[in-house]
């Protein structure tokens, strides 16, 4: 059978269309900046050496990194109310599902990219004085920072492909949205081709720009 495609409809649409694409940058941006706090926190963290906080840090990050995105937002909005017995909006729970779900990953990009310093870089600082914090401060995170961009940059990326799976708990997404044109019109084809123009739009340009800063970044003196 031969389809007839018109994308003309979803003009009429295209307010809906820009809302859901709003609530998917914000969620994009929010989760990030959350989740860069939970990640160095974590990060911190791990560079310890005590058993006593290293062990239940571990185990949530791996809790996060070790199951699906999918079944995390679930759980956050359907089963944590039960625990707390306190009702959770969807979009609080998205932004919490999220914000650890990047936030572990961020940790161990801290954490990687400040044990990957000589440990000369260490002993030089000590060497002059420094406490750890300074050390920490003024010689170690200014070098680790350029190891850790490109990383953080692909998984900032990540997760503006992530937050599509908000849709699921009726956060009104890009996504979300589209579901709700496609339930009045009866034409996936048309409006599901053209979220997944508008998600390439706003992601293949991200990509561009991560990969050019990173052959920027290689061709830096070191």
């Amino acid at each position: 059978m031969h389809y007839q495609w018109d994308f003309y409809f979803l003009w009429r649409y295209a307010p809906l269309l820009e809302r859901g694409v709003l609530v998917t940058l914000g969620y994009t941006a929010v989760t990030i900046v959350i989740g860069l706090i939970i990640g160095l926190l974590l990060g911190l963290g791990r560079l310890t050496r005590s058993r006593l906080l290293n062990v239940p840090l571990i185990a949530f990050i791996e809790a996060f990194r070790c199951t699906p995105l999918l079944v995390q937002i679930v759980w956050f909005y359907y089963a944590l109310p039960v625990l707390l017995g306190i009702q959770i909006p969807a979009v609080v729970a998205g932004i919490m599902t999220l914000s650890c779900y990047t936030g572990v990953f961020y940790a161990e990009i801290f954490r990687g990219g400040i044990i990957s310093i000589e440990q000369g870089q260490w002993d030089a600082a000590r060497a002059l004085g420094l406490r750890r914090w300074h050390v920490m401060r003024l010689v170690i995170l200014p070098q680790a920072i350029r190891r850790m961009i490109p990383p953080f940059v692909n998984q900032s990326i990540t997760q503006l492909k992530n937050t599509s799976l908000v849709s699921t708990i009726a956060v009104p997404d890009l996504l979300y949205n589209g579901t709700l044109i496609t339930a009045d019109t009866y034409r996936p084809l048309e409006v599901y081709t053209v979220i997944a123009v508008i998600y390439f739009a706003l992601l293949f340009p991200s990509t561009l720009l991560a990969q050019a800063y990173e052959r920027r970044l290689a061709k830096r003196p070191k």
